[in-house]
């Protein structure tokens, strides 16, 4: 659940607290939303446990079980501390929220009680959570707060994307989401009546347009970036490739291929020299010869033919280049 519709449940949840019974539209005037995402979010407070109850009839509405209010000094402190660990600034100051996130914070710290402000604070003061990579610095996102209003506000999105290589495209599409990966934004949107991912680096220009259109209520980004992460790795993954790595040569085999590495060496077979046989997954020859280079003689390409052919090329290269 992204940061504005946890804002925007607990809001309505406080509406219905002081205000007592609110009809739907009266919600939606009040959260600025439509009413129909102020039905999603009722749904998703009842399933949270949250006690709504809907009160038919002209004078009916939405209410809470008599009784019934939130508390959030009703906070362990493992889940407090839990809060804060997920604060992510750098993302939040990415979508102008560093502010109201800071704000957010301090009223968090205030209304705990003071077990576990105490934990969240050490939390705070411990952990850092820092989201690229190393050696690479976070995409430059100059039009990031476009692309997350028109996903908030549910506006149609013009946008001029530059592909991969020289060619710019120009789509009009349905943001529905943007997903934070490795320090690079992605945004799932609707084009073309499918859903597909643009990385929001490569945005030249948006325009959010005054046009509003109706997000799926069965829209799962969670789920879509799964499957979509799934198809993506088994797109890049072509071929495979039977390789030998030495036995001191695990820990840089695995930092270099990543996930894939820790499945091979696990399904790997260990010969009486002590090197490990894997089959290994590549995206091709040509891709592969340059991440392998990586551990020099600490590794052993066997399989495809014309993967070994381009390591011994390159290797008589470098010994020619450095004899030389």
């Amino acid at each position: 659940m992204g940061y504005m519709r946890a804002s925007r449940l607990l809001s309505l949840l406080l509406l219905l607290q002081t205000r007592g019974r609110m009809t739907a539209p009266e919600l939606s005037a009040e959260l600025e939303v439509s009413v129909r995402t102020v039905y999603r979010d009722i749904e998703a407070l009842s399933a949270a446990g949250v006690p709504v109850y809907a009160d038919r009839g002209p004078a009916g509405g939405y209410r809470l079980l008599d009784g019934y209010r939130t508390k959030v000094n009703g906070l362990s402190s493992e889940e407090a501390s839990s809060l804060f660990l997920a604060a992510l600034p750098g993302p939040a100051a990415e979508l102008g929220l560093a502010e109201v996130a800071a704000t957010a914070e301090l009223k968090l710290l205030a209304a705990l009680p003071p077990g576990p402000r105490s934990q969240a604070a050490r939390m705070r003061e411990r952990f850092h959570l820092d989201v690229p990579g190393w050696y690479r610095a976070g995409d430059d996102v100059p039009f990031l707060s476009e692309v997350s209003r028109a996903v908030w506000d549910q506006r149609v999105l013009r946008l001029r994307y530059r592909r991969w290589g020289p060619q710019e495209v120009e789509r009009l599409v349905h943001p529905y989401g943007l997903v934070l990966k490795g320090g690079s934004w992605y945004l799932a949107a609707a084009c073309d009546d499918s859903v597909r991912t643009y990385r929001v680096s490569r945005v030249i220009d948006a325009d959010v347009l005054d046009e509003w259109f109706e997000r799926p209520a069965d829209f799962d980004l969670v789920a879509f970036w799964r499957r979509f992460s799934a198809e993506f790795a088994a797109r890049m993954y072509t071929a495979d490739a039977v390789v030998r790595v030495a036995p001191d040569a695990a820990g840089l085999f695995r930092y270099t291929f990543g996930d894939v590495a820790d499945e091979a060496l696990r399904l790997g077979v260990t010969e009486d020299d002590g090197w490990t046989r894997v089959k290994l997954p590549i995206e091709s020859p040509r891709h592969a010869r340059w991440q392998l280079l990586r551990l020099g003689a600490a590794v052993e390409v066997l399989e495809p033919a014309d993967l070994r052919d381009l390591m011994a090329e390159t290797a008589a290269e470098l010994s020619a280049m450095y004899r030389a």
